[in-house]
């Protein structure tokens, strides 16, 4: 399976970023394969829309389940729309939430956990 998380850098020791619409980095990993891909996130100074146009990518990238911290109410819909899961308040570094995900120590999201535009304000 794919997932996406969050990063605020490009490899499985950074941190996770708590911003889904403006992380810096979406790591995408194959949870049986352990390969990775990092994508730079181009929406991270975006003016408006981040949200969607983030989801958006995760989506393109076949993507399952997302891992972050936040999550505003335009990407939660987009996310959901796709039938992409949502993981939120996910903290440490990207190895460490993808083994707490494949524990199943990591619980899905029943909605968005941010405001509209919350992620301007790291």
């Amino acid at each position: 399976m794919k997932i996406c998380i969050t990063s605020e850098g490009n490899n499985l020791d950074s941190k996770v970023d708590p911003r889904f619409g403006r992380c810096q980095y979406f790591i995408l990993i194959d949870t049986d394969t352990s390969q990775f891909e990092a994508i730079q996130n181009q929406n991270v100074n975006g003016s408006g829309g981040v949200g969607v146009q983030s989801g958006q990518i995760v989506a393109e990238k076949q993507a399952k389940v997302v891992l972050t911290g936040k999550v505003g109410p335009n990407a939660s819909q987009t996310l959901t729309s796709a039938g992409i899961e949502v993981v939120l308040d996910v903290e440490g570094t990207v190895k460490e939430a993808l083994e707490r995900f494949k524990k199943g120590e990591l619980k899905s999201a029943k909605g968005p956990n941010a405001d509209e535009k919350s992620g301007l304000n790291k």
